[in-house]
């Protein structure tokens, strides 16, 4: 389509908002570049795009480009032999990935959305190329150490030999034999070399070569002779790691250069994708629906659509451009049976508004954006928009006004035919009222003739009866209320706008006798016109009130039969839940009998452990007591808790002695609350949940002193040093480490490496506020690099 019309209905100003929606420069260009399209295949998959991605991001607003960044310029730099920095490596590599990660979430969802889903799937996802940025440049943007073995290899003995140097000249500047010579204890740097500052009166105190001189000439920065040989070494290793760098370098552009095409294409194709997600957005913006088109192909025309090809309808559109608060939407019908609207109406009643309105509505919908009506709307393809819209509405036109407005017109004859779609405003203005419209009902003539559609804003009372008078022409009017001697803006199609000369001279005050002179003034045919118009509203009243009491009438059967089925659906929803609530209940019921099983068995369980445990503890006693005294001593009394005694039933307290399952052990309960029970096992004090203790115990009697004092409980087995979280849910995984700790610590360990690998960080982060709150851990820390990172955390236990 011509741009010059374009410009005129100010789809340039819709561009630029759509634009403001893209996320990279790459789909702004082609926002701002958007043109209407011809082509139904076209413009079918544009709106199935923007129906589609105002739809994926209102059930997955997370989905964008990911930071996509329009990587052409470089390249095109490295197909000429410019060599990239690291910076441009990380842009082409969180492009690719943002491509990946589009790709395939889109291609996941393609059975919910086909048009987005082919978009993305000429995305490449060029996995070699990531991987070697991601090797080569760490997200400092600098080039990694393993970016190479030589340059592994030159940063290690760089290190070695500037850590040397910095060692020699710490050690100068830290004697105290150039406290005085020294102006300030630091190490610099002075064109590549360190150096030491020192007082320039004390010149020569430290052999050296002096690099720099302060401002002020009371500071020198020397090279002191014993770090020459030690900083030429630095240099040389410098200078072949920059050699190394720029070598990778080399290497990585060639590699850029060799997939340049396939990068650039995945460029454009995200750029295509952003489009979309930014006409969704707008479309949201503006409460936009998606167009119905009348389209000759049976394959691309619309299921519903049983229109003619030329039928134009929009309801309630509303001007995008206009404040969406205050706008007044307008309906507009074009085609079958008229081709032409003549819309008459008071100066600024809104006729220029509702032509661009339409145009507008055009345009955009044939460029795939949504358009801001009340569905269904529906629109032919139309080969071209033409507009002849001059927003001047000033009563005083001048000639030149006309001629501008007249070559437009002669243009728009030359180039428009029956596909297209004519806005001509103020048709015969500026000239000889009684020439212009004559001239105007030629030109309307012959549109309809050839079979153009048009719209067209006219003053000229002769244009409403040639519309009333010709078949395929058709009145239409904005209101003018003369109670407030405004316009309302309001649309009315199949009645021409009345003059209301008399009416506003009335309602202003104008002597009657004046008002009625200038009527006795009009002709008979001006007369018959008025009375026609006045006829025509008139039925058209009568046809809105029958139109508004048969809405009324459907809309109360249609609100009765809602709520038939209203109480219908309440009657099967309660049926459905007193069958499900019974359902279940009985599921309850079984599920607490089986629960009640197997607590039970794990309760016999954890009794048949812990008796075995304690008569093996208690031999081992006895044994110990028989090795320990060289001299005949009394008999080592059993101070372990026999399980042969019938167990309470009351419940435990605090003072009570309780068997602690998870640790096959005795203790004393010590404290007591909902949640749980301190128990004193031994020298340590565990936490305990109500429903984990044992059964009560008897109290342990005191073992004689001399016995006390050289017998200690056995260690416990061991339970390894490592203890590895991976996989388990979060509550399993604290169960699983409080219990490994009360096992590690009864078995001696000092340290301990608790593996809950990286992931998300959840794990990691939930386990060491455990840890850091547990009684049995002394200290936590992340282990370092060569044993595992942040993922596993080593934990130092109190001493037993």
């Amino acid at each position: 389509m011509n741009p010059k019309y374009l410009h005129t209905l100010e789809f340039d100003k819709i561009l630029a908002r759509l634009a403001a929606h893209t996320e990279f420069s790459a789909s702004e260009a082609l926002a701002r570049e958007l043109t209407p399209s011809i082509d139904p295949e076209e413009i079918t998959r544009r709106q199935g795009e923007t129906t589609e991605a105002r739809a994926v991001l209102d059930q997955h607003s997370e989905m964008s480009i990911g930071g996509a960044r329009d990587v052409r310029p470089l390249t095109k730099n490295a197909r000429i032999g410019a060599v990239l920095q690291p910076l441009d490596f990380l842009e082409i590599r969180q492009t690719l990935i943002a491509a990946r990660t589009l790709r395939r979430s889109l291609i996941r969802l393609e059975t919910l959305y086909p048009h987005l889903a082919a978009r993305a799937a000429l995305l490449m996802e060029l996995p070699s190329v990531i991987d070697s940025i991601s090797r080569a440049i760490n997200d400092r943007a600098e080039v990694a150490d393993n970016a190479s073995d030589a340059l592994a290899h030159i940063r290690h003995e760089l290190n070695v030999q500037r850590s040397r140097l910095m060692e020699k000249l710490q050690r100068l500047i830290s004697s105290s034999s150039n406290a005085k010579v020294i102006q300030e204890p630091i190490i610099t740097q002075r064109d590549g070399r360190y150096v030491i500052p020192i007082r320039a009166e004390s010149k020569g105190r430290i052999p050296g070569v002096v690099h720099d001189t302060s401002a002020s000439g009371a500071t020198l920065f020397i090279e002191p002779l014993a770090a020459v040989e030690m900083g030429n070494r630095v240099r040389e290793l410098e200078r072949e790691e920059a050699r190394e760098i720029e070598r990778i370098l080399r290497e990585l552009t060639a590699l850029i250069a060799s997939h340049g095409d396939a990068i650039d294409e995945t460029v454009d194709t995200l750029a295509e994708i952003d489009l979309a997600f930014a006409k969704a957005k707008y479309s949201a913006e503006i409460r936009g629906v998606e167009p119905q088109f009348q389209i000759p192909n049976d394959k691309l025309q619309n299921r519903n659509s049983q229109l003619p090809i030329t039928k134009l309808e929009l309801n309630e559109a509303r001007h995008p451009l206009l404040d969406p608060e205050k706008v007044v939407p307008i309906s507009v019908r074009l085609g079958d049976p008229f081709s032409i609207l003549i819309i008459t109406g008071p100066n600024t009643g809104g006729k220029t508004v509702t032509l661009k309105t339409v145009g507008l509505m055009v345009v955009m919908a044939q460029s795939g954006l949504h358009i801001p009506v009340r569905a269904p709307a529906r629109l032919p393809i139309f080969s071209g928009v033409y507009a002849d819209i001059g927003d001047e509405q000033s009563i005083e036109q001048s000639l030149s006004t006309f001629s501008s407005h007249l070559k437009n017109i002669t243009e728009i004859l030359r180039e428009a035919d029956s596909r297209s779609l004519v806005l001509l405003d103020e048709l015969g203005a500026g000239t000889d009222p009684v020439e212009g419209s004559a001239l105007a009902r030629a030109i309307l003539t012959h549109l309809l003739d050839r079979k153009i559609s048009a719209l067209v804003a006219t003053h000229y009372a002769e244009l409403k009866a040639f519309a009333h008078t010709t078949p395929g022409v058709q009145n239409a009017s904005m209101e003018f209320n003369v109670e407030t001697l405004s316009p309302t803006y309001h649309l009315t199609i199949g009645l021409p706008g009345q003059s209301n000369a008399f009416a506003i001279a009335s309602r202003l005050g104008l002597d009657q006798n004046i008002i009625a002179q200038a009527r006795s003034a009009l002709t008979s045919t001006d007369v018959e016109l008025e009375k026609m118009l006045a006829e025509i509203k008139r039925t058209q009243q009568q046809a809105a009130s029958a139109r508004a009491h048969a809405e009324i009438a459907q809309r109360e059967m249609e609100q009765r039969n809602a709520e038939a089925r209203k109480k219908l659906a309440e009657i099967e929803a309660s049926r459905e839940e007193i069958l499900t609530r019974a359902h279940e209940e009985a599921q309850a019921e079984v599920e607490l009998a089986r629960e009640e099983l197997n607590k039970l068995r794990q309760e016999w369980r954890t009794v048949s452990l812990a008796r075995d445990y304690v008569e093996n503890q208690r031999g081992k006693l006895d044994e110990l007591a028989e090795t320990i005294a060289p001299t005949p001593s009394p008999a080592l009394p059993h101070t372990l808790p026999t399980l042969a005694n019938q167990p309470s039933t009351e419940p435990p307290q605090v003072g009570d002695h309780v068997m602690v399952p998870r640790l096959g052990q005795p203790g004393e309960i010590v404290g007591m609350d909902a949640s749980g029970a301190d128990v004193q096992v031994g020298s340590f004090r565990v936490r305990v949940k109500l429903d984990e203790l044992g059964e009560k115990v008897a109290s342990p009697k005191p073992m004689q002193q001399q016995s006390v004092s050289s017998i200690s409980l056995p260690t416990a087995e061991s339970p390894g040093v490592e203890l590895s979280l991976r996989g388990l849910r979060a509550d399993d995984a604290l169960d699983k480490l409080e219990k490994y700790l009360d096992r590690a610590y009864l078995a001696g360990l000092p340290y301990v490496r608790i593996v809950h690998g990286k992931g998300t960080g959840t794990l990691r982060k939930l386990a060491r506020d455990l840890l850091r709150g547990h009684p049995l851990v002394a200290q936590v820390r992340e282990a370092e690099p060569h044993e595992g990172g942040d993922g596993v955390t080593v934990v130092k236990l109190v001493s037993r």
